[in-house]
């Protein structure tokens, strides 16, 4: 059985990481606008290094950790015989953490950063600013930006999504709220002889689309019907 899954934000706050937005619209405070784009990092590089520099120091504070929820598709994937990929909207490295090893992180990992010039990428863990030395090229300076995808860029490993999906037997959305694209057409994407799950604390937009919605946090229901398929 192949198997595809997709985790959102609701997956995380259960470790401790705010979601990625609040009813009005706000992330953290801020207007998606000012911190989330291509052309606020133009705008006001100093406001949006500054943002992505507190996100990643709290992903870095010892009391954020993996949870049952992350543990549990980590084991199921070691002792799963067949494909298994785990495509995630979240920019922490929790799955990874967990011990997730096919992981395709679609909109971009915190913990690295990316050269505006070359596209060369780098694990990260220090704040980024104006004037952050290029760890490759000394004479560079102020050249990098967080790796993560903002509003108006294409996300990452779509290709890749693209044939799972078209491949899978099942399909596992848990933790995401379905509002942002193309996370949310993924459950598109899956043939009809595909088994659709969500696995969510409330009802989304894709509800409809699949074949049973779990209602309940990630850490409880993700161990208990990762189980259910042994």
């Amino acid at each position: 059985m192949k198997i595809l899954t997709l985790t959102g934000a609701g997956i995380s706050a259960e470790s401790g990481i705010p979601t990625f937005r609040d009813a009005n619209g706000l992330w953290e405070g801020h207007r998606l606008e000012d911190v989330a784009t291509p052309e606020a990092f133009q705008r006001d590089p100093d406001l949006v290094h500054h943002f992505y520099n507190e996100r990643r120091r709290q992903l870095q504070h010892p009391s954020i950790e993996p949870n049952p929820a992350h543990f549990a598709l980590a084991e199921f994937e070691h002792q799963h015989q067949d494909e298994f990929l785990l495509v995630t909207q979240n920019i922490d490295n929790l799955h990874r953490r967990a011990g997730s090893q096919r992981i395709v992180a679609m909109h971009g990992e915190l913990l690295k950063a990316r050269c505006i010039d070359s596209g060369a990428i780098f694990d990260w863990t220090d704040d980024l600013n104006r004037s952050t030395v290029h760890p490759g090229n000394p004479d560079s300076v102020g050249r990098l930006r967080p790796h993560v995808v903002w509003f108006g860029e294409m996300p990452l490993g779509l290709d890749e999504i693209h044939e799972a999906a078209a491949e899978a037997d099942l399909f596992i959305a848990i933790g995401t709220s379905a509002v942002v694209y193309p996370a949310a057409a993924i459950v598109e994407w899956t043939q009809a002889s595909c088994r659709r799950i969500e696995i969510n604390l409330d009802a989304t937009p894709r509800s409809p689309m699949f074949d049973q919605s779990i209602r309940g946090k990630a850490s409880v229901e993700v161990p208990k019907f990762l189980a259910s398929l042994r």
